[in-house]
């Protein structure tokens, strides 16, 4: 699997972004915050995203998949070529990393993130005005 349909899966989930950052490193984000990492030059990794951390371990103990650097103390894994997965567990990883991150999201930006809408700007607080004693 090239760039292309990566892009095509992250981006097909609600309120997914992507952001070049780190020089070479393509991250989709949601709400400000990634769930998927992917080097736009050659590299020794191909994708890192959140695993879930009850399945960090056994994930880490197949080949192709290491805890991925910088983001292993947060349950991050490192997926080193396209051919490690199918395409579907590819997808459910994805996903998986996706809900995890919006889980954690604040609630405004998470109901927004599922309206599939921008988060919604507050009104500003006026100062209410009383009603003067005679």
């Amino acid at each position: 699997m090239n760039i292309d349909p990566l892009r095509q899966i992250c981006l097909s989930f609600p309120g997914a972004t992507e952001q070049i950052q780190w020089g070479d490193s393509l991250l989709f984000k949601v709400g400000g915050k990634m769930f998927a990492i992917t080097s736009l030059e050659p590299s020794q990794i191909w994708l890192s995203l959140k695993a879930d951390p009850e399945e960090f371990a056994e994930l880490t103990e197949r080949q192709g998949i290491i805890p991925a650097p910088y983001l292993a103390r947060a349950k991050w894994i490192a997926i080193e070529t396209p051919e490690t997965l199918q395409q579907a567990e590819l997808v459910a990883f994805l996903r998986k990393s996706y809900d995890m991150v919006v889980a954690k999201l604040p609630r405004a930006v998470r109901e927004s993130v599922s309206l599939n809408a921008t988060p919604r700007k507050r009104a500003p607080r006026g100062h209410t005005k009383r009603k003067k004693r005679h």
